[in-house]
């Protein structure tokens, strides 16, 4: 699996804010792993204050709590990365922020802190979309090749296709 160019994740986000302009929505990020990268890319985006919230980069689980209202009971039972920690991180942005669309990703990115269940370049995303007073939740798994770079580079490439999996079937790749 080739490593996404700058070029390329620059690509990925001009798309996620022409799907974010034409659906009127603005989208918040909730980072672990990437520390900031997905908001990174997607403000490399001339006009992208025009549906680009904001960002949370919770990389401690103090902040994953205090800023986003991460359960501690849920960190303790499921550790940082996981599933029900990246929906719970996913739902806090969309609720702080008031965005329509969240975006969420914590993983092991290495060099260090791997374990056997949870290997150097597991990465776990949440997506949740505002759907009136309530939202839907979406969560996937995602295990990366490669270094430090390599994964969190992989990462920011695959958070921005779960937000473009919105896209409205007739307009991939159009524009």
């Amino acid at each position: 699996m080739p490593i996404p160019s700058d070029e390329a994740l620059l690509e990925l986000s001009q798309r996620v804010g022409r799907l974010l302009l034409a659906t009127r929505r603005r989208l918040a990020t909730a980072e672990s792993c990437t520390g900031g990268w997905i908001s990174k890319a997607i403000t490399d985006v001339a006009g992208s204050s025009g549906w680009f919230e904001c960002g949370y980069v919770v990389y401690s689980n103090a902040a994953k709590v205090r800023d986003l209202g991460v359960a501690e009971q849920t960190l303790q039972k499921h550790g940082a990365v996981s599933e029900p920690v990246v929906r719970e991180m996913a739902a806090g942005a969309l609720r702080v922020s008031g965005a329509e669309i969240a975006v969420s990703v914590s993983g092991v990115a290495g060099p260090d802190g791997g374990t056997a269940e949870k290997p150097v370049g597991t990465v776990w995303f949440g997506l949740a979309v505002r759907d009136g007073e309530s939202f839907e939740l979406l969560s996937k798994l995602r295990h990366f090749p490669g270094d430090r770079a390599a994964v969190r580079r992989a990462s920011v490439e695959y958070a921005l296709q779960l937000i473009l999996g919105l896209e409205p079937a007739g307009t991939r790749g159009a524009g």
